[in-house]
Formats: structure tokens, sequence, C-alpha cells
């Protein structure tokens, strides 16, 4: 006999949820097929990407194009920072954000330049060339193979590595995350990648009637809906789709919510694995009716669940891949026990941002520069021995002196940093291995490739986190780096 008190189960939605979620792959190809379109990668979320961006300023230098094209390779999202938008796309093709800026000119470096940055990678140099003229004959010249007579050419020393580095310093450090916080989703800056990042997970798929959706309004991210218990249901949610690759939270406690709810007790889940409707990691909060606030979610304290069952033998979080991300409203705590703030019907929770919190700091701010920099007018200095960049310090506008400057605006800014002074830079394919020393004594070659493969390694490490080195190639070719190690030798804090 029916029951009728059940209320109209809608299939539609059920199925709708499946192929949003490709829990079905057969019904998206199918879906796909009726649409008329194709399944792309790029419809999948990248946990790398969500991440920030790489702000890299100097892009289209020898050392600068080769950090984007680094950092593009290892899936960040990057923003290059160019003065002329056509030269720059010819030399870095389509898969990097340009914007137009100048750091000689404050002025410039706008919310635009600087919005969602993780970390800065400052190659900007003036441009040095033979007195002669540079022509493609006289290319060696950029290798230290033949000396020509150098000149500056165009602006001077200090105005580009001094003061346009102390001004990038300056704007980056009011746009850089918190020393220890990595920004995961920003709802204040609205974009059809995060809408397309979530989607409804209601109690339509075990049966029940509650609707629920996910809209970016005002600057958040609104979840609003309304849930029924009709049909032995109760719950309404938002999830992700799984992320590709997933998100590496390992070095982080936890994560923080800024929100403003209605009152109510909700709850955040995750996911280590990719399964539709496996374990999940699970932690009630309440929230305050229209008030702003802050819900810090320790990994340590979420709860292994599977349906709102804990499991009492469940392994803790692996945060090095986090594959989703959910926010419920549920009649159920956990065990069958029911939500103390529970009431059916409508609903609101507003969320302006997810971020990690309690991560180890990581470097946020990379700086070329140059070996030599301390050694004019240093006693005991033998100009004979020295680089041509030592010797003709003065005639070059100082500019040594000015990168030294320039380097003192970092170190004093309070930005974790990571300093490398290479030596006399090449052309040559790289690969070698890297001798780092400090005290600035060290003279030698190594190729832009290879200082390249530093500026995006050391964002990676915290024994890079506030270290100045020199370093040159050795001879041996390098079949694989202890990155860690090479970066924790270094001492931090030297000038």
């Amino acid at each position: 006999m029916a029951n009728n008190n059940r209320s109209q189960w809608d299939l539609g939605r059920f199925i709708q949820t499946l192929t949003y979620f490709e829990v079905i792959p057969f019904l998206n190809w199918i879906q796909d097929f009726i649409q008329g379109r194709s399944h792309s990668s790029s419809d999948i979320p990248d946990g790398a990407k969500q991440m920030g961006v790489i702000l890299v300023a100097g892009a289209t230098g020898g050392v600068g194009q080769r950090v984007v094209r680094r950092l593009l390779e290892q899936d960040y999202k990057v923003r290059a920072l160019v003065r002329d938008i056509d030269k720059a796309r010819s030399i870095l093709g389509n898969d990097v954000e340009l914007v137009v800026a100048d750091i000689t000119k404050p002025e410039t470096l706008t919310s635009l330049v600087m919005a969602d940055i993780q970390a800065v990678i400052c190659a900007t140099a003036v441009r040095v060339q033979p007195v002669e003229g540079d022509t493609p004959e006289r290319g060696k010249y950029y290798q230290g193979i033949k000396f020509y007579q150098p000149e500056i050419v165009g602006d001077t020393p200090e105005n580009v590595e001094y003061q346009g580095v102390k001004n990038l310093v300056e704007a980056a450090a009011q746009y850089l995350p918190k020393a220890g916080k990595q920004l995961l989703f920003d709802f204040t800056k609205p974009s059809t990648e995060l809408q397309n990042t979530w989607g409804a997970v209601d109690d339509v798929v075990m049966g029940g009637v509650s609707q629920s959706n996910i809209q970016l309004v005002e600057e958040t991210a609104l979840f609003a809906g309304n849930v029924s218990t009709a049909n032995s249901g109760g719950f309404a949610s938002v999830r992700t789709r799984n992320f590709t690759p997933p998100f590496n939270l390992s070095g982080y406690e936890g994560v923080e919510l800024r929100l403003r709810g209605d009152g109510k007790r909700y709850k955040f889940l995750l996911r280590t694995e990719a399964q539709w409707d496996g374990v999940a990691y699970s932690y009630s909060f309440d929230t305050e009716a229209n008030t702003w606030i802050n819900v810090r979610i320790p990994f340590a304290e979420m709860v292994p669940v599977f349906r709102a069952k804990t499991l009492k033998d469940g392994s803790s979080i692996d945060a090095s891949k986090i594959c989703s991300f959910q926010l419920m409203l549920s009649k159920f705590e956990y065990d069958g026990e029911l939500n103390p703030k529970f009431s059916p019907g409508g609903f609101a929770l507003q969320v302006e941002s997810i971020q990690a919190y309690g991560g180890t700091n990581l470097p946020q701010f990379v700086l070329v520069s140059s070996a030599g920099v301390t050694r004019p007018g240093r006693p005991g200095i033998n100009l004979d021995e020295e680089p041509p960049a030592v010797k003709l310090n003065d005639q070059l506008g100082g500019i040594l002196t000015w990168k030294l400057k320039g380097e003192d605006s970092l170190r004093e800014s309070g930005i974790p940093y990571t300093i490398i002074r290479p030596c006399a830079l090449t052309e040559e394919p790289g690969g070698k291995e890297f001798i780092c020393e400090q005290g600035d004594n060290i003279r030698g070659k190594i190729s832009r490739e290879d200082v390249a493969k530093l500026c995006v390694e050391a964002l990676q490490q915290k024994t890079a986190c506030n270290v100045t080195f020199e370093v040159k190639e050795g001879e041996n070719t390098a079949s694989s780096i202890d990155w860690q190690k090479l970066f924790s030798q270094l001492q931090p804090n030297l000038r």
C-alpha cells in the first residue's frame, strides 16, 4: 500500500546531481551527446591553481621568461607584470595572464595588478649592453666569453634596482597573505571558475525533497535553500567537484572560514579520496545570526564519518591530498543524534573566504640580485680579480650599490623572502650542480635556466625562508637535487 504522506521525489534533480559530479560517467556522456558539447579537462577544478597567483616582474627578461615557463609547467597560476603587452605576448605566449605596470611608477601597481597574489618573483634588471651596440654576433658578450665595454641603456640603476624593487615590495606587502595562511577560495572576486566548482548535493540523493544552491552574490558565496524532513530526509549541502590535482595542505593546521549565518549549526566536510560516497571528515560549527565570524577548523578535530556515522577506526586526515570540500545543514549530528539547532525551512549561509591557516612560513618574495653587491668599496678587495660589474660599478651608475639597497628594502619589509645572487649569467642550457655560498666572495658563472629553477623551487622550501646566498654552477651535471638539503645548509638573516 502506498505511503500517502510521502512527498513527490524529483528524479530529474537526482540525475542532474549525479551528472554534475560525474558519479556515473555514462550519464555524462549521454548528456554531453544530447546537448552537443565536448567534455574538457579544463572543466575539472585544479587544487594547485586555486591557491593564488604568482606575480612575476621582469617576465620578458632572460631569467623572467624562464621563470614563467617553469611555473606554468608546475600548474601555478601566473601573472606577468610587463610594460609592453604586445611584446610580452609574443615572448610568453597565451597561457599567462599579462598586466601592464611599471615598478618605477608605484601608482601603476594597482589592485588589478596585485590582487590574489600568493608570492612574487622579481627578476627585473637595468638593461646593460656593449658600448659598440648589441648585435647577434656579439651575443657572446652575455655569456662572458668575450668582454665588451658595457653601458647602461634606458632607466637608471637607482630607479630600477632600488626604487623599483622597493615600490614592488611595498605594494606586495599590502596584498600577500599573512604568513602561515593560504587563500583557497576568495568569493569576494566572483568568477565563472568559482561558480562552476561548487554544486548542490541535497537529500534528493536519498529520496528527500530538500533544495539548495550556491550563488555568488554581494561578494560572497550564498549557500541557501529550504530543508525538509519529508521522505525521511533532512539535509541540504553544496560540495566542490573533485580537485585534480588535489590541494596539498600538509603544512597547515586546518582551514578557516569567514562567514555570516542565521544562528543554525552547520557542518564543514572534506574528503581525501575521489569516491562519491566514501569517507569524509566532518566538523560542526555554530553561527551567529547576521554576524560575520571567523570559524577555525583544525584538521586534528575533524571526525571521520560515513553518512553521518563516525568511524571509530578511521584514519587521520592526509592533508596532502584534499579532493573536495562540502558545506551542509543537517538535522543529524552523528550516530543518530539530532542537531540541537536544527529547524526545517529556509536557511542562508554567506561565505566570504576559505583559507588554510597555521602553515609553515614559505618564501613569498624571491628577488634575483647579483653576486658582488657588497664588494664595491669593501676593504681588501682586489679589483683585478673581480668581475666587470664590480670593477665598473661607478661607471655603471652604481648598479651593485643600488641592487644591495633593493635587497635591504626587502629584508626590512617583514615579508618572508629568498634573495638569490647569481654569478655571471649565461645562455647555456643548465643542468649543472649548484654551488651556493654566503658572504659574497665566490666568482663563476651560471645559466639563466638554472637561476629560474632556483627561483621556482625556493617558493616550496621552508628552509629557503629569509636567506640570502650567492650561486654558481659546478663542473658536474646534476641528475637530481635535494632541494631541502641545499637550502638547509644556508644561514637565515645574513646580508
